[in-house]
């Protein structure tokens, strides 16, 4: 099997998800589009070198529907001989798109690739697409339905997660984050947003609030809690599902849950001799991709079975990754992953998340694989597992190590 490797990783800042959002004026379309030519430009490639863009985005329609990566192609100095494949996966999408091109490359199907993602949640809101499991009653009440915050909810009663503890780790999302910003560990990656005549629109991550600590998390109302007791009363659809739990107990709100944001990423994978013959040097090798179904309801659970299942699928173990990149979309999926595998705090999300920077949808799982190889090279470590959690109940993994 051929090896695929990533050659380059590069993403925008992630603005807020408002139309006072710094890139609330740029198209999904302009916006992928410069994270094409940016990594096109950075290594110097000929138009027509990918085989194929790959491009995650979740909310397809409006100016993300009709294959947004072909428009995007079309749209940036790529050749248009190069197709464009849009791919949805939920949260997972920007990651899936990689994964599909690792294993593309791996597999003989074309020697290089860019695969990433993106979302502007500010101009094409989150769950406009519709969805099925959501909006078919016969599919929901099959499926015990409930919004991602339930469920996000339901993992914190069923694992003993404690709003405490999810604050504290909003807190140390943001405190990390900051510190990373601070002392330059994105600088290799992150791509300032410019306007036609290349001013820049955005070079900083906006929503931050690295000033967020345990008291003013603490003032928050529980986000979910009167959809949950309330109308419509998620709460009862939760526990006819689960009627172990006497109570689902509220612990999520916007401060320690990943923020609404725009933002894209972008990574180029080749061959061995796809980087030979552009004259590029190899940063990581993709070692194994692993794709998961979990229960729908609690939905969000699927990096445990997802990382079990690559790590098997691997012949490695958790004492064998150096660093973890797990999306923060609410604190309690990734207290529950750390719970799971006794994983270490000093090596889960060191450069904070989700909570802290956003999380747009599409281009999330690009995002914190790049993040993960920057700090992988930055510390000097060798090995590296980013994972997330999908709506309707799935998961996603990539090991990766450097070379």
């Amino acid at each position: 099997m051929t090896d695929a490797y990533i050659y380059d990783a590069i993403r925008t800042p992630r603005g807020k998800g408002k139309p006072d959002g710094s890139l609330h004026e740029v198209t999904s379309l302009r916006l992928s589009a410069q994270v094409l030519d940016a990594l096109r430009e950075r290594s110097d490639l000929p138009p027509d070198a990918v085989e194929d863009v790959i491009w995650g985005n979740v909310t397809q329609v409006g100016e993300q529907g009709g294959c947004l990566a072909r428009s995007a192609v079309l749209a940036s100095s790529l050749a248009e001989s190069v197709p464009g494949l849009s791919v949805n996966r939920f949260c997972a999408s920007g990651l899936e798109a990689v994964n599909l091109a690792a294993n593309q490359i791996r597999g003989g199907a074309g020697e290089g690739y860019i695969a990433g993602g993106v979302e502007m949640m500010g101009r094409v809101p989150m769950g406009s697409d519709g969805a099925a499991i959501a909006v078919d009653p016969t599919l929901a009440l099959e499926t015990y339905f409930v919004p991602q915050g339930i469920s996000a909810d339901i993992i914190a009663t069923e694992y003993g997660i404690t709003r405490d503890e999810a604050d504290a780790f909003a807190v140390r999302s943001q405190k990390r984050a900051k510190a990373a910003w601070d002392d330059g560990r994105f600088a290799r990656s992150v791509v300032p947003v410019v306007d036609q005549n290349g001013l820049t629109i955005l070079a900083h991550d906006e929503y931050m609030r690295p000033n967020t600590d345990m008291q003013a998390l603490g003032a928050l109302e529980p986000s979910f809690r009167a959809m949950g007791e309330v109308m419509p009363g998620f709460d009862k659809v939760a526990l006819m599902k689960y009627p172990h739990l006497e109570r689902i107990n509220h612990i999520h709100h916007a401060g320690n849950s990943s923020g609404i944001v725009d933002g894209a990423a972008g990574i180029l994978l080749g061959s061995k001799e796809f980087g030979e013959r552009h004259g590029l040097t190899p940063r990581a090798r993709i070692r194994a991709t692993a794709k998961i179904g979990s229960d729908p309801t609690i939905m969000l659970t699927g990096p445990v079975p997802a990382t079990e299942k690559i790590l098997r699928d691997s012949g490695m173990a958790v004492s064998d990754i150096d660093l973890f990149e797990v999306n923060e979309a609410f604190a309690s999926v990734v207290l529950r992953f750390m719970q799971a595998f006794d994983v270490d705090d000093d090596r889960v999300n060191v450069n904070g998340g989700s909570i802290a920077m956003g999380h747009p949808l599409g281009a999330t799982g690009a995002i914190i694989l790049g993040t993960l190889l920057d700090e992988l090279e930055r510390t000097g470590k060798g090995t590296g597992l980013a994972t997330l959690c999908i709506a309707s109940g799935m998961g996603a993994a990539t090991i990766i190590e450097r070379v």
